[in-house]
């Protein structure tokens, strides 16, 4: 009987040991605040909750190197001469991220951040370059005009701008962007895809698009800037990659090797073979097989005798070995081969 009494009172003081631990304590008010991490949903900067986003955040207006001593006016006046252009302005993701940006900090600069201040323009609006305009008419040097977009969009593929072909040849960022209209899904593209829009100054390119035998560009499969980088790189032909094979490579990733029996040419460039934009030859070739074959193979070993027109099926002395795909009927690894009997290319 007294053990039971003992278990019992054991329990009983266990429960109110327990009860007293979990139990709320008052707070001391002399001992030292705890301040939790900042959760940033109750900022103070917005009218929405969270911060002005970075990029449009506390912008300031584009400096108009015309007209150093203009001020700003504010989006309001702009907006009072400007509302066709306000209206289609607003559909783009510049819009979106200065709206935001304006109604977390009303001093944010949103026309003026890439118009500089227009006390000027407002005062005289017919005076060219009393803004910065995006033309090439408009008054406003092109160097004036880049250094605007630059002020937000340097860095990243902007970083070899300056010296680029494109920058040599004074052309304007709003030569291929147009930041007040949406007319393409991304980019701000002047036109409705990269590749339009690049064909406004590269029609000759374009048309090589137009042959037998050419990149899937006109399908929609690739454009320009999965090859190019427009906004300039370390070589002539602004290719992304530092040589034309590691393009190449990005797709064609077969043919990159390393192969224990190498075809020089190759090794050098792929445009000693193939024309990358189009051809009216099989697989992009700049010459129809054997003819390609034997502006480095005649006259050597085997075959000794030059294949020529002359030698099609319709010719004076017809040969199976033009009209049979040449060459590479028999050595089909024109790329590499990595077969211990492949010298030739054959395996």
């Amino acid at each position: 009987m007294r053990f039971y009494l003992a278990l019992v009172m054991l329990l009983a003081t266990a429960v109110l040991v327990a009860a007293a631990w979990l139990a709320p304590v008052k707070a001391d008010p002399l001992a030292q605040a705890v301040k939790l991490p900042e959760t940033r949903f109750a900022s103070t900067t917005s009218g929405h909750g969270f911060d002005a986003p970075p990029g449009f955040a506390d912008a300031v207006p584009a400096r108009n190197q015309a007209h150093p001593e203009a001020r700003s006016v504010g989006e309001q006046v702009c907006s009072a001469c400007h509302a066709k252009e306000n209206d289609n302005f607003a559909h783009t993701a510049h819009a979106l991220g200065m709206q935001v940006a304006l109604a977390a900090n009303p001093a944010t600069a949103t026309c003026e951040a890439c118009h500089g201040p227009g006390s000027v323009h407002a005062a005289n609006p017919t005076a060219k370059g009393s803004i910065i305009a995006f033309t090439h008419d408009g008054g406003t040097p092109v160097a004036n005009q880049t250094e605007s977009c630059l002020g937000c969009h340097s860095g990243g593929p902007r970083d070899v701008w300056l010296g680029s072909i494109h920058q040599r040849n004074d052309l304007s960022c709003s030569d291929c962007h147009n930041p007040m209209q949406k007319f393409s899904a991304e980019g701000l593209t002047a036109k409705q895809s990269v590749s339009e829009t690049c064909a406004t100054c590269h029609k000759d390119i374009r048309q090589q698009f137009n042959r037998r035998s050419h990149m899937p560009l006109p399908e929609g499969a690739i454009s320009c800037v999965d090859c190019h980088n427009p906004h300039g790189t370390l070589n002539a032909t602004l290719l992304k990659t530092d040589t034309v094979n590691e393009t190449c490579y990005q797709c064609h990733a077969e043919k990159r090797g390393p192969f224990l029996f190498e075809h020089a040419p190759v090794r050098e460039s792929c445009l000693n073979c193939h024309q990358v934009h189009g051809s009216n030859q099989h697989a992009l070739l700049v010459a129809p097989v054997p003819m390609l074959c034997q502006q480095c193979h005649s006259h050597t070993r085997h075959p000794n005798d030059l294949q020529t027109e002359l030698s099609l099926g319709n010719g004076m002395t017809p040969d199976e070995r033009l009209m049979g795909r040449g060459c590479i009927t028999c050595h089909a690894q024109v790329h590499g081969s990595n077969h211990p009997s492949g010298p030739r290319l054959h395996k």
